[in-house]
């Protein structure tokens, strides 16, 4: 195949996918605003779309960034991870495959009210889901093996979680306490009634020496 037939191939392909990305945002607008109940849809698999959520929650498709924050919003309310750890585009008719590099969303900002048992922390993610922290929504603490850090995540919905961004992860750890858990001291957090050890005492003084 010479060079030009390769280049018209290219084009209608990435022209064939286009469409196809027009008619999915057709379909995600018509299921209405706000999260839409993905959950209760069972369509079948369409396959995999050239789409990907990098670790910092820029959205791409065919290898470019998508800027339109309305249009993340949109795709964003169709969003769902299956038990097999793929997260879809999912709309009554089709379920189509893309990439997460992390965490499908970020937790941009949190705020803290209350205090003790009553105290409540509540995020806003990037695409504009606001969520406390509580039964419904846990907050875990992963380890950064290759950094020595620490990764902090909420459940937004569903398995969908919200990769909570430095700086506010900073402002969290801010709030935490040393509460004992199970018989060993563990610095945690409190929301909503609920605790979530981020690291043992020892671990951090160790750390903050």
């Amino acid at each position: 195949m010479t060079e030009a037939a390769d280049n018209r191939e290219e084009s209608l392909k990435a022209a064939t996918e286009a469409r196809g990305l027009q008619a999915l945002v057709s379909r995600a607008t018509r299921a209405g605003k706000g999260p839409a109940p993905v959950e209760r849809w069972n369509p079948a698999f369409c396959g995999d779309l050239d789409m990907e959520i990098k670790q910092d929650g820029t959205w791409f498709y065919l290898g470019t960034p998508i800027g339109r924050m309305p249009l993340v919003q949109l795709f964003s309310s169709v969003l769902r991870k299956d038990e097999d750890g793929r997260t879809y585009l999912v709309t009554p008719v089709e379920k189509v495959g893309i990439r997460v590099a992390d965490a499908p969303f970020i937790a941009v900002e949190m705020d803290v009210s209350g205090a003790g048992d009553g105290q409540i922390i509540t995020f806003r993610t990037n695409v504009g889901d606001v969520v406390e922290a509580g039964a419904g929504h846990p907050l875990r603490f992963v380890d950064e093996d290759e950094t020595g850090g620490l990764k902090p995540y909420v459940l937004v919905r569903g398995r969908l979680e919200a990769l909570v961004a430095r700086p506010v992860m900073y402002e969290l750890v801010e709030h935490g306490e040393e509460i004992d858990i199970g018989g060993k001291t563990m610095f945690a957090v409190r929301s909503k009634g609920e605790v979530y050890p981020i690291m043992p005492a020892e671990k951090l003084k160790r750390l903050s020496a």
